[in-house]
């Protein structure tokens, strides 16, 4: 896998390169502001980047604005956000394109070195990888009418831990029922909120976005 790793603090960065080198992965390019890193995705192309959100010069939100840049220029090319804080405003925009592929994780909330590989692994997949801090958050911005109204509490709890990057296998764990009753409130789910097959989008995808965006 060949990673774009953008973070100002070298210590920081240079800890991730090691990290992910390794465990056998290869590490195109290592910056340290916005422009260089939207410069190095237009280069590599690369499976996935892993992004910081405050960088230079004003140390507020530079990075995110420049993964979202990074998106348009090349539609879909996997991030990573790890970060110490939650921007709202950007990583809704992050997440609005509806491609997938997006992860956000707040650093001290990462206990496991195979934690965080495993989420970079399922972002560089297409996946969607959120931390519960980051949609609980996201989720204070509520606008329109509310489209999971026809949801039943069972299955908001089955979109929460969707949101929150979980398989039907470890969502059953958590709620202790079957693989088999998941599966079934997810298809609800994707019923309810008139997510039908689509062989151009990922439903599953779509009803995150939807889950974080109401």
């Amino acid at each position: 896998m060949r990673v774009v790793i953008a973070d100002d603090a070298v210590l920081l960065r240079e800890g991730l390169v090691r990290l992910v080198e390794e465990n056998g992965h290869t590490v195109v390019a290592a910056v340290g502001d916005g422009p260089s890193l939207v410069a190095a995705v237009k280069q590599h192309r690369p499976d996935v980047s892993i992004v910081d959100v405050r960088m230079p010069p004003s140390h507020t939100d530079e990075g995110l604005r420049a993964a979202v840049e990074a998106r348009t220029a090349i539609p879909g090319s996997p991030v990573l956000v790890l970060s110490q804080y939650v921007e709202v405003s950007y990583a809704d925009d992050l997440l609005a394109d509806r491609r997938g592929a997006v992860g956000y994780l707040l650093k001290d909330r990462v206990a496991f070195v195979a934690d965080f590989l495993d989420a970079l692994n399922r972002v560089a997949e297409g996946g969607t990888v959120l931390d519960p801090e980051v949609v609980g958050q996201l989720l204070v911005r509520r606008r329109r009418d509310d489209p999971l109204r026809s949801l039943t509490p069972r299955e908001r709890e089955v979109l929460s831990s969707m949101a929150e990057g979980l398989s039907n296998t470890a969502i059953a764990r958590k709620m202790v029922v079957t693989d088999g009753a998941v599966e079934k409130h997810v298809r609800n789910i994707f019923t309810k909120l008139g997510l039908h097959q689509d062989e151009e989008q990922h439903r599953r995808v779509l009803a995150v976005l939807t889950y974080l965006q109401t």
